[in-house]
């Protein structure tokens, strides 16, 4: 009997969620930096594994009290995708638990479907007998399902994880066929890829106070000719962006240029702009125009 189900994947900010999706379905999906608010979308995940379609999302970090209307979106769309699921991975690391895991766990609190407690990074762990006092504190903050320690970075124990998985999932037809990995059309890919760019490369703040739009991406047997505009919130922000004699917008240019090429497995053209649009991330109706709905 073919099984399929809806597993959200869950954490503070940071925690390696989108890195456990990638090493899920065995393809960069979705776009990793060590900078919080990576994630931005709720990205859809398709594993297909004997009998099992697994559909895994990937959502925003829950933020604590979120100061503009973009951090609320973020905590909207990562509490939208926890209506429906079949099964919810709740990351945490492997070190310990923090502040931020205890906000994400109230929020948790009262959807009915089974919880994975994943302990990421163990890798890390110089030594794996730090894990056992942890375990034994852990058993006592939820009602998990059950507690997996994992590395998303190294794949250790994800098979084990997914045999858990398998055994909630509903007894169902799949949604998608089985070579499908994603939801997401590629123009979507390569305005992220852009933005891993930025995320990247930028220091400090300046990357949050971007956001990437494809204009056009004309799609032909051979190549891929691709149109982006990087959007800002103040004119020294685009001077940052294009850098000394254009320098740093050739640089973020040309690494993504790379990543997208390998994504289409074709040549991409690709051209960016930086424009300014004041005050975006804290006002709804430009948030709503650069595709935040």
């Amino acid at each position: 009997m073919q099984r399929c189900g809806l597993v959200a994947i869950v954490g503070r900010p940071n925690v390696g969620k989108s890195t456990l999706l990638n090493k899920l379905i065995g393809r960069k999906l979705s776009i990793t930096s060590r900078k919080p608010q990576t994630t931005r979308h709720a990205l859809l995940g398709i594993k297909t594994r004997g009998m099992n379609q697994i559909l895994y999302v990937d959502t925003p970090g829950l933020h604590r009290s979120p100061e503009k209307h973009l951090g609320r979106y973020l905590n909207r769309e990562a509490m939208r995708t926890l209506r429906d699921v079949d099964v919810i991975l709740f990351l945490i690391e492997a070190a310990g638990w923090r502040r931020g895991d205890e906000h994400v766990w109230k929020q948790l609190r009262g959807i009915p479907a089974p919880i994975l407690l994943l302990l990421n990074k163990v890798d890390k762990l110089k030594q794996k007998k730090e894990l056992l006092p942890l375990l034994k504190q852990l058993q006592t903050h939820g009602p998990w399902a059950e507690i997996i320690p994992v590395s998303a970075r190294n794949g250790d124990n994800l098979d084990h994880m997914e045999d858990v998985i398998s055994r909630h999932l509903p007894g169902q037809s799949w949604l998608y066929p089985p070579d499908q990995l994603s939801d997401r059309p590629e123009r979507f890919f390569a305005a992220e890829v852009i933005r891993e760019k930025l995320m990247r490369n930028l220091e400090q703040e300046l990357p949050y106070h971007t956001a990437v739009i494809v204009d056009k991406y004309e799609d032909s047997a051979h190549d891929v000719h691709l149109h982006a505009t990087i959007w800002v919130e103040r004119p020294g922000q685009k001077a940052i962006v294009i850098g000394k004699q254009g320098a740093m917008l050739k640089l973020i240019g040309e690494r993504a240029r790379r990543d997208i090429e390998a994504l289409v497995g074709k040549r991409v053209h690709l051209k960016t702009w930086v424009k300014v649009r004041g005050g975006w991330t804290d006002d709804v109706q430009q948030l709503r125009e650069l595709g935040f709905s």
